[in-house]
């Protein structure tokens, strides 16, 4: 049965009962209240000094219940000031209240939850503050999916999303990435981005122009310094810059396969990285003024933010861990 707040009739029974002398336990079972809930009532809303009286309670409780939780916690300046810094190094509020858990699992007063920190966003917009600015951006509407068969011309020799190993699909294993560029303002360069589907671990490197050549020689600058354990399968898009796929293949030991066209959710885990890439680099920035320490502040930005499917972990602490089944709980 759910809890109800105390109502008028009871804090009169109250009044009555307590400055009569009966006990908490008295009072509660009168009631059907627990005796605890009648002790933190008197204490909660008796006046200094003087006897408890039900109209002055009623009020009390009244203009408490007004005031929302979330700015009892707003107090807390060390909890704020963590929550505004984490916020502007890019972690969601649900990363957030996640992470505080897990940091403080005995400390209450480290606690906040992913709606107050979005209260206390919108209390600040509404007094003139920025720090909305610091929230993901909300995404566009879905457009309903459409069906435009294989348009594009295939890669030669290519191997197809629907022959690649079962495990794959589970994310059960470190090694198994999905590949793909982050464009800039047109003439201005590339990204080149890999991420491995079961951590999220980023790696990303810039490339000047849209060759094939430039995609390969950036893809084995990342993947090398890798074990092989680590390097097992890459999934690509049906674009020309991956058309010597097969070079890689044979320096890395490592199996390609091809979405289908214009299925771009079936490398989701890549495609919504990129949209984190691009909260840093909107459409049309021109990446020819942005510095490689640039871009490797950003990824270290991304890989260092707790999520909420690796249950708060970060994508680099859990891309380090060597059984990734057992980080998963499966």
């Amino acid at each position: 049965m759910p809890y109800e707040h105390l109502n008028s009739f009871e804090r009169k029974a109250i009044y009555y009962r307590y400055n009569s002398g009966e006990s908490y336990r008295s009072i509660g079972r009168l009631l059907n209240r627990h005796h605890t809930t009648i002790m933190r009532e008197v204490k909660r809303n008796k006046p200094p000094y003087y006897t408890y009286f039900d109209e002055s309670a009623e009020d009390l409780a009244v203009e408490r219940r007004k005031k929302p939780r979330h700015t009892k916690k707003r107090s807390n300046k060390a909890l704020y000031n963590h929550v505004v810094h984490k916020l502007h190094e890019g972690w969601s509020p649900d990363a957030i209240a996640g992470r505080l858990k897990i940091n403080h699992p005995n400390n209450k007063e480290k606690r906040v939850s992913h709606e107050t920190i979005y209260q206390w966003v919108i209390k600040d917009y509404q007094v003139g503050g920025e720090l909305y600015k610091a929230l993901p951006k909300r995404h566009k509407k879905r457009r309903k999916q459409r069906k435009y068969g294989d348009l594009r011309g295939k890669i030669k020799d290519r191997v197809s999303i629907h022959e690649r190993p079962v495990i794959v699909e589970e994310r059960t294993r470190i090694g198994d990435w999905e590949g793909d560029l982050v464009e800039g303002k047109k003439g201005s360069g590339y990204i080149v981005t890999h991420v491995d589907r079961a951590t999220k671990y980023l790696m990303a490197q810039k490339i000047e122009s849209k060759t094939a050549d430039a995609f390969n020689k950036a893809t084995l600058l990342m993947f090398m310094p890798l074990t092989s354990s680590k390097r097992l399968t890459l999934t690509l898009d049906n674009g020309k810059e991956f058309s010597l796929f097969s070079k890689i293949e044979n320096r890395l030991k490592i199996d390609i396969y091809f979405a289908d066209p214009y299925c771009s959710w079936q490398r989701g885990t890549n495609e919504n990285t990129n949209g984190l890439i691009r909260r840093y680099f909107p459409k049309k920035t021109d990446f020819s003024t942005i510095t490689d320490n640039e871009l490797q502040k950003v990824v270290h930005k991304i890989n260092n933010r707790p999520r909420k499917s690796l249950d708060y972990q970060t994508p680099k602490e859990a891309f380090s861990l060597d059984n990734m089944s057992g980080a998963l709980g499966t």
